[in-house]
């Protein structure tokens, strides 16, 4: 996508639609933020947690590469999610995890406990597939732009890595299906100037 803008959007008033619609996720109110490897969705997320918490929410964020098994497979975080967060919280109970950790690469054993929150901002590829969202993201970003991000927050010797994943990420994204729940498109890559940390631009679509 990135055919072109419509509008400005804030978060301040993104927080105020997901507070306003129905929980799904038991009593919470399940929000994914999608997109491709460096479009700017952790950026995104962080700052949607902190228009909801300025607006009284309880806010829990997770990031599905904190539940990957490495860069094997782009989705391998489901299970886990579902299983250790997602499932508890549709039945009103606390949740707890374990976290991959990228320089052992392996799980780490410590379990996180995560309290039930008012919203759960979820973070990462494949996570607007969730049939129990209240709302959903997908950041986009150019494909040279991505790249650069990542080599620069991982290193020129993740290259090989990247290029797989992003061409895994070209079959996944590549039907539209993945992005069928979505509800905003935002660019993760604007050139104009705005008042970033209170403001997106809409994509059309979205």
């Amino acid at each position: 996508m990135r055919a072109g803008r419509v509008s400005l959007g804030t978060y301040g008033g993104l927080a105020k639609e997901v507070l306003g619609r129905d929980a799904r996720l038991g009593e919470v109110r399940l929000v994914a933020v999608d997109g491709r490897a460096g479009s700017g969705k952790t950026t995104f997320a962080g700052r949607l947690a902190r228009a909801l918490r300025h607006a009284g929410a309880d806010v829990a964020e997770l990031h599905t590469d904190d539940f990957l098994d490495g860069w094997a497979e782009l989705t391998a975080w489901r299970p886990k999610l579902e299983q250790w967060v997602l499932a508890p919280f549709r039945v009103g109970e606390d949740a707890r995890y374990r976290r991959y950790d990228w320089v052992a690469e392996r799980m780490r054993e410590e379990w996180e406990p995560l309290r039930r929150p008012d919203v759960l901002v979820v973070e990462g590829v494949g996570s607007a597939g969730s049939a129990d969202l209240t709302l959903a993201v997908c950041v986009h970003a150019p494909e040279a732009l991505r790249l650069e991000r990542g080599l620069v927050r991982d290193g020129e010797a993740t290259r090989p890595q990247w290029e797989r994943w992003m061409a895994a990420e070209d079959g996944f994204f590549g039907d539209g299906t993945a992005l069928r729940n979505v509800d905003v498109h935002v660019d993760g890559a604007p050139g104009e100037e705005h008042d970033a940390q209170n403001e997106y631009f809409i994509l059309a679509g979205g």
